[in-house]
């Protein structure tokens, strides 16, 4: 059983010529209304991946409400750990421009009310995966860690956006995924500021002893463990017609993928086509792929 504690947004989506600079407006001919939030987009693609996901978060009482719940419910995603708080839904406004590079700025509204007691004990054990993001208060974050970990849970935490973790908690992370500048952001909190992503992630992982996961876009990703080894993959060969969802469909994929038992290399696959095909639709949660799809692409990675 997959657990995602994290956020729930309403995205909403402006395709425009250029993202814009410091003190530009850039006009978009129209807007996409989408459901969102990197909790939420996590659960959704491991639950289309396979994965029977249950998610834990807040919303408001408010219209945008449904919106983020309804590709959530038609994909089997339990929801009836949900709390409505009195803080409106969380909102994210996104700029994608014809290269698919995204400019992302996020009201986090009822995400900041997400509580670690709202995850029941029931719910952690040795056969629950519990994923975890950095768009909730980070201190539920850490009590949750905490908690899971007693209980023999198993934890893949994806730092986005990238925030300093505390010494103690590091280690009780079984996979850490960060992007290149998240991987960088890392180790600099760490007392050692590294310019490339790949050594940045061996780094963590010698400090941390947990494996680590570095995403690299078209150059794959790579993975490594805390005895040193590594392992990387390739990624598919595609026309990104925005990469808003890439991440959280790897990280998807990769939990659903872990939790139907695949070892760390197959598991990598799985995340890095998942990843890939969520790039060739536009918005988060509608380019996220189904389990078929992903499975179809796999022999076109390259080894």
């Amino acid at each position: 059983m997959i657990v995602v504690f994290g956020s729930l947004n309403v995205d909403v989506m402006i395709a425009v010529d250029h993202l814009p600079l410091p003190g530009e407006t850039v006009l978009g001919p129209g807007y996409q209304l989408t459901a969102g939030g990197k909790g939420a987009n996590q659960a959704l693609a491991a639950a289309r991946a396979g994965g029977a996901v249950t998610m834990i978060g807040c919303v408001g009482g408010d219209p945008l409400a449904e919106t983020a719940l309804t590709d959530l419910r038609a994909a089997g995603v339990d929801l009836s750990h949900l709390t409505t708080v009195a803080d409106p839904t969380g909102l994210a406004a996104i700029c994608v421009d014809k290269l698919g590079e995204n400019h992302v700025v996020v009201a986090s509204g009822a995400n900041r009310q997400t509580k670690a007691s709202q995850l029941s004990d029931s719910l952690l054990g040795p056969k629950t995966l519990l994923v975890l993001q950095m768009e909730v208060p980070l201190t539920e974050n850490w009590a949750i860690i905490r908690r899971a970990k007693v209980k023999g849970t198993r934890v893949l935490l994806n730092v986005a956006p990238a925030a300093p973790i505390p010494t103690d908690v590091l280690p009780l992370v079984d996979w850490l995924i960060v992007n290149e500048n998240e991987a960088r952001q890392i180790a600099a909190s760490l007392g050692n500021p590294i310019d490339d992503a790949r050594t940045a992630a061996k780094f963590i992982a010698g400090a941390s002893k947990t494996t680590v996961i570095v995403t690299l876009g078209a150059a794959g990703a790579a993975a490594y463990l805390k005895d040193g080894s590594d392992l990387s993959v390739g990624a598919l060969k595609i026309q990104p017609v925005d990469t808003v969802g890439a991440g959280d469909s790897f990280v998807g994929g990769f939990a659903a993928a872990i939790d139907r038992g695949k070892d760390l290399a197959e598991a990598l696959r799985y995340a890095s086509v998942g990843g890939a095909l969520a790039c060739l639709h536009p918005g988060a949660q509608p380019s996220l792929p189904l389990q078929a799809a992903i499975e179809a692409r796999l022999a076109d990675l390259p080894a």
